[in-house]
């Protein structure tokens, strides 16, 4: 077997070209150093391309402090890093790269164009503008001593860059380039890596075959409960279980094995409710009543139906269950198929500039840390922010280990 060719640099080398790895590239060429990029697929972005098909929520505009509430446990660790690139600056981020903005009624910010195509080619030719050396199907494959190994199109080559950001995604959507293998290198290495696990991701529910009519049918002006979490959205009833924005925040809740519970009717009291509940229904079927008196849809009734019959017949008890409707589940689905993942490398293996305490001048951003956050603007923003801190610290180092001369 040809051995590896060598090849010094002066410069950073960044692995992986989402939205982590290109901030932190663009860290880095904005304080004047050479950067050289490896992405392992045939094109950049991908991930973030798909991301576009949806929207492109780009981030949320609220408050910091609820802000920074939807990251949970990791909250503390990312502080610095979203504070540094808080909301407001990645609008004025996507505002610099052409894209016109608009905010939805939930605080969620969009370009326009609802696309991710336009923002990722005028990022990439501000990239290129700026002397950026990116190359596609370069994969890592490990290190050897100090050496990174990049099994590339040209044959294995052995880069000795002074400083390395690794921003290789997480362990969902394998087929756009987050295929997670980077944690068996991680473990090699004898690197700490928390195990992954999904997150935004839909719910396995067994149906029974009077819900088939229900596929595809939205639940709209619910609120979803599992441990001590709660979130108001919509989800989506689908042959496999229930999906959508308004459960993914559930996640972590459901991943321990929560049950989930449903509030058809968040904005009635429960006492509200049972008073409702208690007029004279007549001839007409429970059902019906259920749909005039509370205003309840019909993919709500037939999931109240499959959930919970019998009904119960005294109004107090039936809006007792309208406020809490219980829903087995088989817990998330398959990792593959989460929007993201929780898992990856823990803050307490990473400085505050995020770089390895075991390998100095090997920093790591984006999915790779572990942390999640549900969507809505908070991946996304997480991304961008900790790619952007990786990305200076890394321009930091640099400039005070210059590299030696020829």
């Amino acid at each position: 077997m040809a051995r590896p060719g060598r090849q010094a640099m002066n410069g950073a080398l960044v692995i992986g070209g989402g939205p982590a790895g290109l901030m932190a590239a663009d860290a880095l060429l904005s304080a004047g150093h050479p950067v050289v990029l490896a992405e392992a697929r045939p094109s950049l972005g991908r991930k973030l391309l798909m991301a576009g098909k949806s929207g492109l929520n780009l981030t949320k505009s609220e408050g910091f402090p609820a802000f920074l509430s939807n990251y949970g446990p990791a909250a503390a660790a990312l502080r610095p890093m979203l504070s540094a690139f808080p909301p407001e600056e990645v609008m004025h981020w996507a505002e610099g790269l052409g894209q016109t903005l608009f905010t939805g009624s939930t605080g969620r910010v969009f370009p326009h164009g609802m696309k991710a195509s336009p923002l990722l080619r005028a990022w990439l030719a501000r990239l290129d503008g700026m002397g950026l050396q990116r190359h596609t199907r370069w994969r890592w494959t490990g290190w050897d001593g100090e050496a990174v190994l990049m099994d590339t199109p040209g044959g294995a080559l052995r880069l000795t860059p002074p400083v390395t950001v690794l921003a290789l995604g997480g362990a969902s959507w394998a087929r756009l380039g987050s295929d997670g293998q980077w944690a068996e290198i991680f473990a090699r290495a004898g690197l700490p890596v928390t195990p992954f696990a999904p997150a935004n991701a839909g719910l396995c529910v067994q149906w029974s075959t009077h819900m088939k009519p229900q596929f595809g049918a939205p639940l709209k002006g619910v609120a979803f409960h599992a441990g001590d979490l709660v979130s108001r959205g919509e989800a989506v009833i689908s042959a496999r279980g229930l999906e959508g924005g308004g459960l993914y925040p559930l996640s972590p809740a459901l991943r321990e094995g929560a049950p989930l519970a449903i509030d058809l009717c968040p904005d009635i009291d429960l006492a509200t409710l049972s008073k409702r509940l208690s007029r004279p229904r007549g001839k007409q079927s429970l059902s019906n009543h259920l749909r005039k008196v509370v205003n309840l849809s019909a993919a709500t009734r037939a999931l109240l139906m499959e959930c919970a019959r019998p009904l119960p017949d005294q109004p107090a008890a039936l809006a007792a269950l309208l406020k809490a409707l219980p829903v087995p589940h088989a817990g998330l689905r398959p990792m593959d198929e989460a929007i993201s993942v929780a898992g990856g490398v823990p803050f307490s293996a990473l400085d505050q500039g995020l770089m390895l305490r075991e390998r100095p001048g090997t920093f790591v951003a984006g999915e790779m840390l572990d942390w999640e956050a549900p969507t809505g603007g908070y991946l996304l923003t997480g991304c961008l922010a900790t790619g952007l801190w990786a990305g200076r610290a890394a321009a930091a180092r640099l400039a005070a280990c210059p590299p030696p001369g020829p």
